[in-house]
């Protein structure tokens, strides 16, 4: 029963802290996902960890580097907005947000919100990672 009730625990603290998965890929996502549920629960937990992490990891694959340099050396557009919900990753970009094709990567696009550049899924319009 504790083995199980920790079991529990351990994919609740993977399936909440998911934002700070965000960019990790499946793989990495479900090998991290067993060794928690390896620790806390044993192979049931290991299982269970596994499925949960690759969920996790799946939701987001970083954008290479190249897509990086380009958004970053972009300037700031003069369309710009500033939207009071927080631009979190994995979280869509209001409507009102322009977002722009990035021309060597159609599978990746940007905008510039909150004076921040941030790079999204198109069709989606979900934030794959922000730029500091």
């Amino acid at each position: 029963m504790k083995a199980k009730v920790l079991g529990i625990a351990a994919i609740s603290l993977v399936l909440a802290s998911g934002s700070a998965f965000a960019q990790s890929s499946t793989v990495t996502g479900a090998a991290g996902g067993a060794a928690t549920g390896a620790v806390v629960g044993g192979p049931v937990g290991a299982a269970i960890g596994g499925v949960a992490g690759a969920i996790v990891g799946t939701a987001i694959d970083p954008p290479p580097q190249r897509v990086v340099t380009y958004v970053e050396e972009q300037p700031i557009p003069d369309d710009s907005v500033v939207v009071r919900e927080k631009v979190v990753v994995g979280r869509p970009l209001p409507e009102r947000v322009v977002i722009r094709q990035i021309p060597e990567n159609p599978k990746y696009a940007y905008a510039v919100v909150n004076h921040q550049r941030v790079i999204v899924e198109p069709q989606s319009r979900k934030v794959i990672r922000v730029l500091e």
